[in-house]
């Protein structure tokens, strides 16, 4: 029982753990419709942990209680709002940093970026522009790493079952090592030595925070200590080589090198995008090829999209930036799969939504799988249909909650263009098809992923 707790509240340790025992909240629920506590010093934690994940127990509580709801974890009121408009009423005069960055930080005990306001918006810029520039000049090794894969895959018969998930995780790890490293990753055995260290600390993240489990366990906690130094070890060593020297390759690090940080910063920034665009990427890739195997109207559609833009020609950057059909896809598919099922900002200052008064310091979670599935904001919310982007007012209910335009988050901008890539290697080539009677459980943590590994099999293109 107490491994699955630990599972099922991984994300909420995480997300929750990570920043309410650093801001004590108001005890008062302030008239908010929700829940009380179950028990007295772990709250309704029972009750998440009874749900089955953090985002199961949000879909309940908004059914029951509506768009503005609350609950407790410990001692701590945290409110949840879970549709378009009241996210809206919130989003507008609580821009603060990147809750996904900050909640890695704290869980990793780093410290620094806690400057002012011109330091966190000068240190957000140099982290955008890594990433853009990493994308610009690492083209052509995304497209070789997408090529590989393709070979792999065309040298297939048509029955074997081909392990998505694996392969996914695998193409991924390649394509943020290296655009994030270096040519140090194209030594297929480095990478495997970073995602076994990867693996280790991000599946120990979250975890202890309640019941200090990490702590307890002296081998646990040893593999994981010695996975995040050789991680570190990994990336202060790639500053130091980077530091005042031009390369032909620029990477992630180069951008924050030439920027006006120290080393510290630096390795933090890198670490943050190492661990969440590895994990991002892998599972786009793997939830998109999921849903174009069974819809064969769609796989089609995007097919030609493809023949349209590219023709017999290669392809380009330039020519990438034509898919919009593509980008339709992978926009439903990170609002069908839920790729990110929860974000949250900190109450800075007392705030209002709706009618309701939420103190300072409270916790505000946006349930974004909640939101992503609401009826009134996206008719038949459970059918995988892209078509719906073809909408601007979509695009923009898509931007406000932060998967695309100016507040998309810089690890899924990496994403998008990784899996765009992809895509288009993989389906002028070949047909995707699901495996007869797989059925797919969806596992909600800090990323939403495949319960167990998802197969499907390919077939070539004549």
């Amino acid at each position: 029982m107490l491994d699955f707790a630990i599972f099922a509240v991984t994300f909420l340790l995480a997300l929750v753990g990570a920043v309410l025992y650093l801001y004590p909240a108001s005890r008062q629920a302030a008239g908010i419709p929700g829940i009380t506590p179950t028990e007295e010093t772990d709250g309704n934690l029972p009750d998440i942990v009874n749900s089955g994940s953090l985002h199961e127990f949000l879909v309940n509580l908004h059914e029951r209680y509506g768009s503005v709801v609350s609950f407790w974890f410990g001692r701590h009121l945290v409110v949840s709002l879970g549709t378009v408009d009241v996210l809206k009423q919130h989003i507008n005069p609580n821009k603060t940093s990147d809750p996904f960055e900050t909640m890695l930080k704290s869980l990793l005990r780093y410290q620094a970026g806690s400057g002012g306001a011109s330091e966190n918006h000068m240190r957000k810029k140099l982290y955008e522009n890594g990433v853009t520039n990493s994308l610009q000049s690492n083209f052509a090794v995304l497209l070789k790493l997408s090529e590989e894969l393709l070979a792999k895959w065309l040298s297939y018969p048509e029955s074997q079952h081909v392990p998505l998930c694996q392969h996914m995780l695998g193409f991924a790890m390649k394509s943020v090592t290296q655009m994030v490293m270096g040519s140090t990753f194209e030594d297929d055995q480095e990478v495997i030595r970073f995602q076994k260290n990867h693996g280790t600390v991000w599946s120990e993240i979250g975890k202890g925070f309640l019941d200090g489990s990490l702590d307890k366990s002296t081998t646990r906690k040893k593999q994981y200590e010695d996975a995040l130094m050789q991680l570190e070890s990994i990336l202060k060593k790639i500053i130091k080589e980077r530091k005042g020297r031009n390369f032909s390759q620029h990477i992630f690090i180069d951008s924050l090198v030439q920027g006006n940080l120290n080393d510290q910063q630096i390795l933090e920034d890198s670490m943050i995008f190492s661990l969440a665009g590895c994990i991002i990427t892998a599972n786009l890739c793997t939830w998109a090829i999921c849903f174009l195997t069974t819809s064969e109207e769609v796989q089609k559609k995007l097919y030609e999209e493809l023949d349209e833009v590219f023709g017999k020609s290669p392809i380009t950057p330039e020519k990438i930036e034509q898919l919009r059909y593509c980008r339709q896809v992978l926009c439903e598919t990170v609002r069908t799969a839920k790729l990110t099922p929860i974000s949250a900002r900190l109450q800075d200052i007392e705030g209002k939504v709706d009618q309701f008064i939420i103190p300072r310091e409270t916790l505000v979670l946006y349930a974004l799988g909640v939101v992503l599935q609401d009826p009134s904001t996206w008719p038949s919310p459970h059918k995988f249909d892209p078509d719906r982007f073809d909408d601007e007012s979509v695009m923009k209910t898509f931007s406000l909650l932060g998967f695309s335009g100016t507040q998309e988050c810089p690890e899924l901008r990496f994403a998008y263009m990784v899996t765009t890539v992809l895509l288009s290697v993989l389906l002028r080539r070949l047909h995707l098809h699901s495996v007869e009677g797989q059925v797919i459980e969806t596992k909600y943590e800090l990323v939403t992923t495949s319960r167990e590994e998802a197969w499907i099999t390919v077939s070539k293109r004549y």
